[in-house]
């Protein structure tokens, strides 16, 4: 009986940012089946927020991603909101919505620099970064940082625009545009990329729907979903733009979503701008003194697709308990569909495709004894009892509440 080859890829790999095990059962070049394997980089930061203030909960989980550092406070304050009832500045909701789609578009040319270097493409790759930087020296100036910017707060930002850096921003943008749209050329119109892309990884409709999957994953397959739209938040009822849906489902796909939301992302900062110049005494926060009991839910449309937040208040200044889930908890299971039938090369391409963060995906696994090696509690367990403690506190909030 012929035995069948196992490739690993990670848990440390150079293909990977982070470790993650992939193992690809192949039957010579093609892959018939994967498994993965997570928990490598499990931070507890659920847990760790329960010891947290309301408001340094900001600082924290903007941390569970460096790409996404905006998106997970943007959700958390939305679930906070819900709780306390607040309702957001417009100039705060412009704010906010200049910083989360900034974070897109330097998201958006990471991933793109990143995919021409999986293939061999290093001068994409560096093109790609090359305009990132711009938009990294933005969120130096807007916030003071260009990564972990601490803007959010329940109610609100910390920090307002300057009206003498409007027009630093826009020139930058109009700098990014040209250099955007020869970047997208270069790649959409080259031949080597298309043998290389077209046809990889295919996700069907069908295929979004079954897993769940989400953002440019799931848009890039002719599924018309985004957050910002469907859950409106933010600025974004209040600007034109238009969600990016393409049919085919393939890497090539992927890339062409994620170029025409980097110009979607432009237009949206460059009306949140102008709006800002006609609100420029406004005010930039609420002032909350206490968080009642309550729950409530965040969602926030990241680059990679959905952010959901829960938060459950007790009374105290800390959450009781605090859910999050990341968009490659969802898009890393279509794996399954989208590498087997593959050969090796294209289904490392189809690995990458969905833009996996394995930072935000990270759950614990297993609980093993550290003596005996023995293990006590499987994930089936884990995700029980995670059930069990929410049902718990809802229950004796309710009890309160009566």
């Amino acid at each position: 009986m012929k035995e069948k080859t196992i490739i690993p890829v990670g848990p440390y790999h150079p293909l990977q940012e982070e470790p993650e095990l992939f193992k690809l059962y192949c039957d010579g070049e093609i892959v018939t089946d994967i498994e993965w394997e997570t928990g490598y980089n499990h931070r507890g930061i659920e847990k760790i927020n329960e010891s947290k203030t309301f408001e340094q909960v900001f600082f924290v989980v903007e941390r569970i991603c460096g790409i996404c550092s905006t998106s997970h406070p943007y959700a958390y304050a939305n679930a906070m909101e819900e709780i306390a009832q607040v309702k957001v500045p417009d100039r705060a909701k412009y704010i906010r919505t200049i910083v989360a789609e900034l974070e897109r578009i330097h998201s958006h040319l990471l991933w793109v620099g990143l995919a021409g270097h999986f293939i061999g493409y290093n001068t994409v790759f560096m093109w790609a970064w090359k305009y990132r930087e711009p938009i990294l020296d933005l969120f130096e100036i807007i916030t003071g940082n260009r990564n972990s910017y601490a803007m959010f707060k329940i109610g609100g930002v910390r920090r307002d625009i300057e009206e003498k850096d409007y027009s630093t921003i826009l020139k930058i943008l109009d700098r990014v545009k040209p250099k955007a749209e020869m970047l997208m050329k270069a790649v959409i119109d080259d031949p080597v990329i298309h043998l290389r892309t077209k046809g990889v990884g295919i996700l069907t409709k069908q295929d979004i729907l079954d897993y769940c999957s989400v953002g440019p994953t799931a848009r890039a397959s002719g599924v018309d979903i985004d957050i910002r739209r469907d859950d409106p938040y933010g600025a974004y009822p209040l600007v034109n733009w238009k969600v990016i849906v393409v049919p085919e489902g393939d890497v090539f796909a992927k890339a062409v979503v994620r170029f025409l939301e980097i110009f979607e992302s432009i237009s949206i900062i460059e009306q949140c701008v102008e709006k800002l110049r006609k609100e420029s005494q406004s005010q930039i926060d609420v002032k909350v003194k206490e968080i009642p009991e309550g729950n409530g839910a965040g969602r926030a449309e990241a680059p990679r697709g959905e952010v959901f937040h829960y938060v459950i208040a007790d009374g105290s200044n800390s959450p009781a308990r605090h859910k999050i889930r990341a968009p490659s908890y969802v898009n890393v299971a279509t794996f399954k569909k989208s590498c087997v039938g593959q050969t090796i090369t294209d289904a490392t391409l189809a690995l990458a495709a969905v833009d996996p963060c394995y930072c935000c995906t990270e759950r614990m696994a297993h609980v093993y004894d550290s003596r005996t090696r023995q293990r006590l509690l499987d994930g089936r367990a884990l995700i029980q009892l995670s059930q069990q403690r929410t049902q718990a506190l809802k229950k004796n909030l309710s009890g309160k509440n009566t």
